[in-house]
């Protein structure tokens, strides 16, 4: 039996991303962790229609040494006491690694779909940089940009270009969308 899910990014979408220069990073301790509105009546919402809720994350800054895993662990648990998620697979590899776990590849996608029994096709990924929407096209998944106005290039592809996880959630909770 397989079912869908709602893949999603962390840092931008579920919590708060530290812009600097254009760019987003990370939070750098629990302390600047900060929940975005709505995120958790969103999340309540997709679970209560029979979603899973997966947070697929890349978090290079372990590998390069300028955050150490117990931080991240420290986050994750955080969002996990207070956030109804299911899981939080997190990739710790940099570019220079050339893993399949990081996005754009849809590692973390596909590891979690084995572990679960996820249906890739009836399945979204929400991410605010074009390394997540890539990630969710690769899986076969219906994906969503959410657009933070970052100094980057957008992505190129996606199917829902939105302003925050409560926006796609209520595309997603359509009749059209619903499992």
């Amino acid at each position: 039996m397989t079912r869908p899910a709602v893949f999603l990014d962390r840092d931008g979408v579920i919590n708060r991303a530290f812009v600097r220069d254009g760019m987003p990073f990370p939070p750098e301790s629990l302390l600047d962790l900060e929940i975005l509105p709505g995120v958790s009546d969103a999340l309540i919402a997709l679970k209560a229609r029979g979603y899973l809720v997966i947070v697929v994350t890349n978090q290079p800054d372990v590998a390069r040494g300028t955050t150490s895993q117990h931080v991240i662990d420290g986050i994750h648990g955080r969002l996990k006491d207070e956030l109804a998620i299911d899981a939080i697979l997190t990739c710790f590899h940099d570019d220079a690694d050339d893993c399949s776990c990081r996005k754009p590849r849809p590692g973390l996608l596909l590891q979690a779909a084995r572990r679960f029994g996820i249906d890739l096709p009836a399945s979204f990924m929400v991410g605010d940089r074009w390394r997540d929407v890539q990630a969710g096209k690769h899986a076969g998944c219906r994906t969503f940009f959410v657009d933070r106005g970052y100094g980057e290039p957008p992505p190129t592809s996606y199917d829902f270009r939105v302003a925050s996880l409560i926006e796609a959630s209520r595309i997603i909770l359509q009749p059209l969308h619903s499992p």
